[in-house]
């Protein structure tokens, strides 16, 4: 069948008075959740709520981006369709496109260029009333070699807005930053992080590490470090050292992760005399963007802890639950995972999932409503609770996931990520103050998620005590 397949139209077998149109597309709140956050507008659903009724979003996304975006898949897939080369596009925009309008667009050959394979095309969107909404001009040019596609072989496009990492930022935007210790900053993206950290106002960074080295990779790389407190010292041992002392001393509120290994500087601050050990356990907190779960999900441990006990699973709890009260006020729902729903000897952390739900209600774990153990999927997927009728809270509701142990917790996340398209900020906590622990495979965005859970927690943590 011809809808099977995506077909181009080369040069010559494209006439003058040639059209191709799409069919009507209605314009949702996910499309505006989408091109709120590509025109910088923020991200969370109700922003984009707000955004749609905006006259910015009429002239900015709906009758450019939006719009602009269904022409250009039109040009892409169908006349001249693969292989076409955009040279320009000018638009004309007529009518504002609003929430759950129909546009229909077109495009009709105009002129053709034999010389230069070149064909100007005539665009148009007509929404569900007969009104132009928009015209355009495109010039292109036409491919040469025909192309027939399979579409069930084209890649898939996902794109995510990054909702909850723009929340996390817009949450901290009224807070002061945070006197930040960058341990070992001594290779490029660990210094980068750290100084677009420090431009977006989320950290006042104190670059602790060899100073001739540091400066180095600065110039090299063209990062100003000009205006940051740099403490030298001659190695990443030292680094870490100095840096607890600084956190010590109260000249610091938060530490940040440079290049080091992630145990070297987890030594100096679990040092027993020098360190910022506290009464609980150190854990790591993955706060995860994932496109296809309509709330921000938290899981830990996946960094830190690699055979945790009870007794570890218990601070690991607490420091994920304290975690969500510094970003949200209601308590959050906490799915204890394992291979099953139901409890047996044979699995301990079954075993271990009751406990701890046991204690939740004598009061040992505090701030969140427990329930486990449960599946994967019956604690994120409310259909998949029903049909194996779990009856919970927790199910299909989750805020907070607690892994087995470190092996499943990786896997979890990572499979997130790279399956699932999702984002994942991080943090240490269960220290004196958080740690800001990046990864070498960060982005921009995900190293500034990172940072702002750490300023969150650290200006809650402050706020708390007072």
């Amino acid at each position: 069948m011809a809808t099977e397949y995506i077909e181009n139209r080369t040069f010559d077998e494209i006439h003058i008075g040639d059209t191709a149109s799409l069919p009507p597309r209605r314009l949702t709140i996910e499309d505006i959740r989408l091109f709120a956050a590509l025109s910088g507008s923020g991200a969370s659903s109700q922003v984009a709520s707000d955004y749609a009724s905006s006259s910015r979003f009429h002239a900015v996304v709906g009758q450019g981006l939006w719009s602009g975006s269904l022409i250009a898949t039109l040009i892409g897939t169908k006349l001249p369709g693969p292989g076409v080369v955009y040279e320009r596009t000018t638009f004309n925009f007529h009518q504002p496109v609003q929430l759950g309008d129909l546009l229909t667009v077109s495009v009709t050959v105009r002129e053709k260029h034999p010389d230069s394979h070149r064909v100007v095309l005539e665009c148009q969107g007509i929404n569900q009333d007969g009104e132009t909404a928009i015209t355009a001009e495109a010039l292109v040019i036409a491919p040469t070699e025909k192309i027939r596609r399979r579409r069930t072989l084209l890649p898939e496009v996902r794109l995510t807005d990054r909702a909850r990492f723009y929340e996390f930022l817009e949450r901290v935007s009224a807070l002061p930053p945070m006197r930040t210790a960058v341990v070992h900053p001594c290779e490029r993206t660990a210094l980068l992080g750290a100084v677009d950290a420090a431009k977006a106002d989320l950290i006042i960074p104190i670059l602790v590490g060899p100073e001739a080295k540091i400066r180095a990779i600065a110039q090299e790389a063209g990062i100003d470090i000009s205006a940051y407190e740099l403490v030298n010292v001659a190695h990443s041992h030292e680094a870490a050292e100095r840096t607890v002392e600084l956190a010590r001393s109260g000249e610091v509120d938060t530490l940040m992760k440079g290049s080091l290994h992630t145990d070297e500087l987890l030594r100096a601050v679990l040092s027993k005399d020098k360190g910022l050990r506290t009464e609980r356990r150190l854990s790591h907190v993955f706060a995860f963007d994932v496109p296809t779960y309509d709330r921000p999900l938290l899981i830990t441990d996946a960094a830190i802890n690699i055979y945790p006990t009870l007794e570890d699973k218990m601070d690991i709890l607490q420091n994920a639950i304290d975690l969500f009260h510094a970003l949200d006020s209601r308590d959050p729902n906490v799915a204890i995972l394992s291979a099953v729903e139901t409890v047996t000897p044979k699995i301990l952390s079954t075993v271990e999932a009751a406990a701890l739900c046991k204690m939740a209600d004598r009061g040992q774990i505090k701030g969140g409503v427990l329930d486990g153990p449960l599946a994967f999927d019956t604690a994120i997927s409310e259909t998949a609770a029903r049909i194996k009728g779990i009856v919970s809270p927790v199910a299909g509701k989750a805020d907070i996931l607690l892994v087995p142990d470190l092996e499943a917790g990786n896997m979890l996340a990572k499979q997130l990520e790279y399956l699932a398209n999702a984002e994942g900020a991080g943090i240490v906590l269960g220290a004196r103050m958080p740690i800001i622990l990046t990864s070498r495979a960060d982005d921009e965005m995900t190293r500034m998620a990172s940072c702002a859970l750490a300023v969150q927690f650290a200006h809650h943590q402050k706020t708390s005590i007072s």
